[in-house]
């Protein structure tokens, strides 16, 4: 199981609309073009009062940055934007 934290940079934006439930998230990786690897993973934010938001790494944003986009359920609240999340990637063999 591989782990790495990562910060919310903000919601999916388009030209007139705003994603709440998508987030992006710059993974802090020794090498940023690893963060493919964490694609399907689970991603878990914890605010100051005790909520869990769980969300699931859609996939890359970009090529070389690191910053993947998740999906958060429920979405998450304006505060999250700057915290810390945890991805986690399962490390799982094919029959």
């Amino acid at each position: 199981m591989a782990r790495v934290r990562g910060v919310i940079l903000g919601y999916r934006r388009g030209t007139n609309t705003q994603y709440t439930q998508h987030a992006l998230v710059k993974l802090l990786l020794d090498d940023p073009r690893k963060a493919g690897l964490y694609v399907s993973g689970t991603a878990l934010y914890r605010d100051r009062y005790g909520n869990v938001y769980k969300g699931r790494v859609l996939r890359l944003h970009g090529r070389r940055g690191g910053v993947v986009v998740v999906r958060f359920k429920p979405p998450l609240p304006g505060q999250a934007v700057g915290g810390v999340a945890e991805v986690v990637k399962e490390e799982g063999g094919e029959g």
